[in-house]
């Protein structure tokens, strides 16, 4: 019903009487309420989700039967992975990680100096852990730490040094984890600060320095990461003067570190791109050189935007870094290929637990790194709820 207006016109958009409420909003409690409306709340997702169950069903149990119930766990030699008598199966083989534990965690490195790299492991902890950590006391002491004392000390620690009574140690003896995480470390750490810098001089209005940026990107992202890596193992040493080597080691982890670089930069290049030009212009107002508004006003703006595109980097680069055995560079993976044909381990499930045992490294470190950062942007986005 209309209401006549004094103008002689109606008003059609009253309502001549009181609609009726809107049923309060369904409150999900429970496991059951929770399955129905996540789940089961319409046909398609019933359809995936029998799916997805069915293929769980078939994938999950045999894995577990696998890697626990029918897993050996003790034994010296290839005799306890084997089927007994009776056809007993057999599933993976612990006994010959536990046994090759100390190959895969150090490589060649001899027994007697092998306390130097558990301390280098102390070390490494205690830096990320002082880094990482929001609410440690003094980070920028960690970060001195972390940046500056630690790279020093583990050259002196891991090489070695007679002067300080440290026997020294070639690289051609290092790997296992020790070398996985060595590659790793120096390519995430170096590659962000070199990956801000190529985004800056891509974006800069310098004709040369923008040129020499996009021309380093473009080719570093154009290619695999095995062609650096084999560029830097074979080609690197033809460019220097005679007599002048690379240690074997420093080559992929100047390889890596390039290659990551590269892919940084486009990830902090978008970052940039989406800070608001009025941040820019805000920060010229004020008197900001170029250098200090990067520093106070952008790049934290910028950074915080691609955290999820940062920690993506730096976990495919962490897998990467397996692909350094195809230079000869034992890391963990070189150490289990070579640890299962041992004649003495010559049983059918030791090279799938071998995998299983890398699988499981590489997942925990990257499943860790992928919660810190979720736990640092909901810490982030705290300050930007209103």
């Amino acid at each position: 019903m209309a209401v006549q207006s004094l103008s002689g016109g109606s008003l059609s958009y009253v309502q001549a009487r009181q609609s009726d409420p809107l049923p309060p909003p369904t409150l999900v409690r429970g496991p059951i309420a929770w399955a129905r409306q996540n789940l089961f709340s319409s046909v398609p997702n019933t359809i995936l989700t029998l799916v997805v169950l069915y293929l769980l069903y078939l994938l999950v149990p045999p894995l577990v039967r696998f890697l626990f119930i029918d897993a050996v766990w003790t034994g010296a030699d290839r005799a306890a992975c084997r089927e007994d008598m009776a056809g007993r199966p057999v599933g993976a083989c612990w006994a010959f990680v536990v046994d090759r534990i100390g190959y895969f965690t150090y490589g060649a490195y001899p027994v007697a100096e092998r306390w130097r790299v558990d301390v280098w492991f102390a070390m490494l902890a205690f830096g990320l852990g002082w880094l990482l950590w929001l609410k440690a006391p003094r980070r920028d002491i960690g970060a001195a730490y972390f940046f500056i004392v630690f790279p020093i000390a583990s050259f002196v620690l891991l090489t070695g040094w007679r002067a300080i009574g440290l026997e020294p140690v070639s690289t051609a003896f290092w790997g296992g984890i020790l070398v996985t995480l060595l590659v790793s470390v120096v390519g995430i750490v170096f590659s962000l600060p070199f990956g801000i810098l190529l985004a800056l001089g891509r974006r800069s209005k310098l004709p040369l320095v923008r040129l020499a940026c996009v021309i380093f990107i473009e080719v570093i992202r154009g290619v695999p990461l095995i062609t650096v890596l084999i560029m830097a193992n074979t080609m690197l040493p033809l460019f220097l003067p005679a007599g002048i080597t690379v240690d074997r080691l420093l080559r992929p982890l100047v390889g890596v570190a390039i290659f990551a670089s590269a892919y940084m930069a486009e990830v902090v290049r978008g970052g940039l791109q989406a800070v608001p030009k009025g941040q820019y212009e805000g920060a010229m107002s004020l008197g900001l050189g170029y250098w200090r508004m990067m520093g106070l006003i952008v790049l934290p703006q910028a950074l915080r935007i691609v955290i999820p595109g940062i920690v993506n980097t730096f976990i495919g680069l962490f897998k990467d870094t397996s692909l350094v055995y195809v230079i000869g560079v034992f890391d963990l993976m070189k150490t289990i290929e070579s640890a299962r044909i041992d004649p003495q381990w010559a049983a059918p499930t030791v090279s799938n637990t071998g995998y299983a045992f890398a699988a499981l490294f590489y997942f925990l470190c990257c499943f860790g790194m992928s919660r810190y950062s979720l736990m640092v942007e909901r810490r982030l986005a705290a300050g930007q709820r209103r």
